[in-house]
């Protein structure tokens, strides 16, 4: 009998010791879940804010007198035609038979 107490006792200290396991994972969880979304909205800001200031230097309406910057504006315009080409390209993987764009050639 006391072996079946003492069975019953140690099943219950783990069962406990596994519930306040799981109510920590729980918690690790949801804090991990905040944040990746405060991540993911401070990346997306800062994107904003980038091209926000990259159309605000192209138009004249700010000046800023880092010598990076017209390195960093030609950067992005390159990229942006690297994507849009690939993009390009892509379209043409996917659908072969399409009519070709003749207003595009040089």
């Amino acid at each position: 009998m006391r072996h079946q107490k003492n069975n019953s006792q140690g099943i219950r200290e783990m069962l406990t010791q596994f519930q306040k396991e799981v109510m920590k994972t729980g918690k690790i969880g949801k804090k991990m879940l905040t944040a990746s979304r405060t991540n993911a909205h401070l990346k997306e800001t800062y994107e904003e804010l980038g091209r926000m200031v990259c159309e605000s230097i192209k138009k004249g309406e700010l000046e800023w007198g880092h010598p990076r910057l017209k390195q960093m504006i030609q950067i992005v315009e390159a990229c942006q035609k690297d994507l849009e080409e690939i993009e390009n390209q892509v379209q043409k993987i996917k659908f072969p038979s399409a009519p070709e764009d003749i207003s595009k050639k040089e």
